[in-house]
């Protein structure tokens, strides 16, 4: 009985060494959480509008947040995410070989978290493509929310069939190869007139893409909540006295 008795901890001790490391395996292996995960800005901004956004931002900052008019939705939806950046500048075509042309735009979808947004800069040219299918499918295995590129995309095609949300200045077919190279990544940027720094919250829907800075996010969210609740008491008052002039003397809203 006393035999039995102590060989029962020896018995579970060998089970757990055996098993500990089949526990450590499953960990390492994991995909990594969302880079919004348990980030209520995040989520705050999800349930408002790029429209409310840019006038959050305005009367927040006393700056503009708004991306140019030809920073359109090329395919995919609404997006919102932190952004992560990479710089491209026009480079002899020795210095603009496919390990070069595209290097920090790789790098940072390489090292990108679920739910970042990447921002491409191709300074000084839409004619010249940041980005196309095969860096698209890394964005998307990468669980990228989306990309904005001020500059052009390819791969229009194959890239509408994935399923990767891409906002973009132009489309071209024409490589970056021999005619560009990336300079930094992670680094602020300006995109379609704005300066987005990583960390920064983007918000795009049909209308166009927003910027919010960071450390101005809370009251920017707090700003365009308000903007929709009032505005959302606006479309019943209107319809009930048939008069915009009336709601917006009402509300000062437009």
């Amino acid at each position: 009985m006393h035999r039995m008795t102590r060989s029962r901890p020896v018995a579970l001790t060998i089970i757990t060494l055996i098993t500990l490391p089949a526990v450590v395996v499953m960990t390492i292996g994991a995909s990594q959480a969302p880079a919004d995960a348990g980030d209520p800005l995040i989520a705050g901004f999800k349930s408002t509008y790029a429209a409310s956004v840019s006038d959050a931002v305005e009367l927040v900052t006393g700056r503009n947040g708004t991306m140019r008019h030809d920073m359109k939705l090329l395919t995919g939806t609404n997006l919102v995410g932190r952004a992560v950046t990479s710089l491209a500048r026009p480079a002899p075509a020795d210095q603009a070989i496919p390990t070069l042309a595209t290097r920090h735009s790789v790098e940072m979808i390489d090292e990108a978290r679920p739910g970042e947004v990447g921002v491409i800069v191709m300074e000084g040219s839409l004619d010249i493509a940041a980005m196309g299918n095969l860096m698209a499918t890394a964005a998307l295995e990468r669980g990228m929310a989306g990309v904005v590129l001020d500059g052009a995309i390819r791969d229009m095609w194959d890239i509408r069939r994935m399923g990767l949300t891409v906002y973009a200045r132009s489309k071209t077919p024409r490589t970056a190869v021999g005619h560009y190279a990336t300079v930094a990544r992670n680094v602020a940027v300006e995109c379609g007139g704005v300066t987005v720094r990583p960390g920064d919250i983007i918000v795009a829907d049909e209308d166009g893409v927003v910027v919010v800075p960071q450390e101005h996010a809370e009251a920017v969210l707090a700003r365009a909540q308000e903007i929709d609740t009032q505005e959302r008491g606006m479309y019943p008052f209107i319809r009930q006295f048939k008069s915009l002039r009336e709601a917006i003397a009402r509300f000062n809203r437009i």
